[in-house]
């Protein structure tokens, strides 16, 4: 095998968390003084808010719950989280200084940097943790347990993993792959 080594193409496409801000929000009042808010109840039922820097979609609710989108780094959901925080603190909203969140999801990519032969694949894993129908998708998905993540690979060698709760889940995932594909002689 080349020098590729697929755990250092690991890139964070996108996490989505949740929060609570505060125990109840007035979105109409928020959508009208926020700069840039969208509000409309009939299409969703919570205001969008679009930060550029860092690039999240703040979704914030009337029970002042809150999830935030689009980060590409565990820093920049903090950040993003900040940011509405001290938006809404503008407003005169009472909000903790102190929030946290929860992270809901991880979509990391990766590339084995070789292409692989989903159908020997499909044959050599274990048949109750995949799902491969060419016909309908391109992609084979992989089910594991540990770390609790989905895993899509292609036939180019591009996976994508998703369900994280953490980055390193992407990570262990990626070898895991590496070392069954390598004991069933496909890589």
């Amino acid at each position: 095998m080349n020098e590729h080594k697929p755990e250092e193409s690991l890139k964070i496409e996108n996490i989505v968390a949740s929060a609570k801000v505060t125990d109840s929000l007035d979105l109409p009042s928020l959508a009208s003084q926020l700069k840039d808010a969208e509000y409309n109840k009939k299409r969703f039922p919570g205001v969008v808010l679009r930060m550029q820097d860092p690039k999240i979609a703040a979704l914030v609710f009337g029970s002042g719950k809150v999830v935030l989108t689009g980060a590409k780094s565990i820093d920049s959901l903090s950040r993003g989280l900040q940011i509405l925080a001290d938006q809404l603190r503008a407003l005169n909203i009472d909000i903790p200084e102190d929030l946290t969140y929860k992270i809901q999801n991880i979509v990391t990519s990766a590339d084995l940097g070789t292409p692989i032969n989903l159908n020997k694949i499909a044959v050599g894993f274990n048949l109750d943790k995949i799902e491969y129908e060419p016909e309908q998708f391109p992609g084979l998905v992989y089910r594991l347990d540990d770390p609790k993540v989905v895993v899509l690979l292609f036939g180019s060698g591009k996976l994508i993993i998703t369900g994280g709760k953490v980055p390193e889940d992407a990570q262990r995932a990626v070898r895991r792959i590496l070392s069954e594909l390598s004991s069933l002689g496909l890589i």
